[in-house]
C-alpha cells in the first residue's frame, strides 16, 4: 500500500453506489370497522402493518365475525364510496391507527365457475330436449310432423354455442373475482333457460317456416365464424393474465388475424358474441331469437361500457377505442 494516501485509501473502501434503505413498516395498532349501509360500527381489527393489504383486512374482519368470509365484503374507504381492491396497500390509501373503514356485507356467494357451468349447461340440454319435438310441447303428433333442414342445422348452432361456452369456462377463463352474490344463480339462469325455451319452443314447431337456402347457410358462415372470433378473444385474454393472478394488462392484437378487432373495440368478445346471435336470428327467421339477441347486446354493452371506463382511468397510455361496436359505440 507504498504511496497510497488514507483518503485514497478510504475512498477505495467505500461501497459504490449510494445504499437505499428499506422503508419503514408501522405498525397499525387499531382499525375500526362500520357497517356501510346502517353506519354502526362493526369491530375492531389489531395487529396490521402499513403494508397490509384490503384483503388483510377482510381476514382479520372475518376472525372477528365469522359469517364474513372475504368474498363476501366490500371495503369501503367511506360509507358510501366505492369498493377497494384485494390488492391495495393501507399505507398507500392513507390508512393510520384508529383510522375507520367500512364493510359491505355483500351476501351469500358462491363461485363464478359453478354459476357459468349451471347457466351454460341448462340451455344446452333445454334445448335438445326440445329439439326431440315432446309431447308436453307438441302433443303427440309433433315427433311424426316433417322437421326441416334448417331446424336441425339451429340445433347444431346452439349446441355448439353452449358447449364452446362450457368448454371456455372450464379450461380457458380466468375470473378476477372467485364468487358473485347467489343471487345471481337464479337469476343469470332465469335468463338463460327462460329464452332457451321460448327460442326452442318456435324454432322446433311442427309449424316453423324455414327461410330460403342461401340465407340459411350465409348466416351460418357469420355464425360461425363469430363463435370462432370470441373464442379467439378470450383465448387472447386469456394469455395476458397469468396463472393465480389478477394482474390486467391492456389487450392488443396478435398473430390471430380474429383478434385485429381489438384495434376498433375494447370489448370484441362481446362483439363477436352479438354477432352470432344476429346470425342465428337471420338464419331462423325467429323473432323470439331476435329479441334474445337484443336483450343480450343491451346486457353486453353496459358491461362493455364498464369494462372501457376502466381500461381509460387504469391505463394512461390506453388506445382510442370504442366499447363494443366499432366507430360507433
Amino acid at each position: 500500500m507504498k504511496g497510497e494516501s488514507r483518503a485514497e485509501v478510504m475512498s477505495s473502501a467505500r461501497p459504490v453506489g449510494r445504499q437505499q434503505r428499506p422503508e419503514a413498516v408501522m405498525e397499525i395498532e387499531k382499525v375500526d370497522i362500520y357497517n356501510a349501509k346502517s353506519g354502526k360500527f362493526v369491530t375492531s381489527v389489531c395487529g396490521l402493518k402499513s403494508s397490509s393489504t384490503i384483503l388483510d383486512v377482510k381476514k382479520c374482519v372475518q376472525q372477528q365475525k365469522n359469517v364474513l368470509h372475504p368474498g363476501r365484503q366490500e371495503v369501503r374507504l367511506e360509507q358510501k364510496g366505492k369498493g377497494l381492491k384485494d390488492t391495495d396497500v393501507l399505507e398507500k390509501l392513507g390508512i393510520k391507527s384508529d383510522d375507520r373503514l367500512y364493510v359491505k356485507d355483500l351476501g351469500p356467494q358462491i363461485g363464478y365457475k359453478t354459476v357459468f357451468i349451471a347457466e351454460y349447461a341448462g340451455p344446452l340440454l333445454l334445448y335438445l330436449w326440445i329439439y326431440q319435438r315432446p309431447w308436453l310441447f307438441y302433443g303427440d303428433k309433433g315427433s311424426s310432423a316433417l322437421v326441416s333442414s334448417c331446424t336441425h342445422i339451429a340445433a347444431g348452432c346452439w349446441t355448439f354455442h353452449y358447449a364452446k361456452r362450457l368448454l371456455e369456462t372450464q379450461f380457458v377463463h380466468r375470473f378476477s373475482h372467485g364468487t358473485m352474490p347467489l343471487f345471481n344463480l337464479f337469476k343469470n339462469c332465469a335468463y338463460y333457460w327462460g329464452f332457451t325455451a321460448y327460442v326452442a319452443y318456435h324454432v322446433n314447431h311442427p309449424l316453423f317456416t324455414a327461410p330460403c337456402d342461401l340465407q340459411i347457410y350465409l348466416a351460418l358462415a357469420v355464425f360461425l365464424v363469430c363463435e370462432f372470433g370470441n373464442f379467439s378473444i378470450h383465448v387472447a385474454l386469456r394469455n395476458l393474465r397469468p396463472p393465480g393472478s389478477k394482474e390486467r394488462k391492456i389487450p392488443y392484437p396478435d398473430s390471430n388475424p380474429m383478434t385485429l378487432l381489438f384495434n376498433a373495440v375494447s370489448c370484441p368478445n362481446y362483439t363477436y358474441e352479438f354477432g352470432s346471435w344476429v346470425a342465428f336470428t337471420v338464419m331462423t327467421q325467429c323473432l323470439p331469437a331476435g329479441m334474445f339477441a337484443l336483450i343480450g347486446f343491451y346486457q353486453m354493452t353496459m358491461w362493455a361500457l364498464g369494462k372501457h371506463r376502466s381500461y381509460k382511468k387504469d391505463f394512461k397510455n390506453y388506445p382510442r377505442r370504442k366499447a363494443i361496436l366499432p366507430f360507433l359505440l
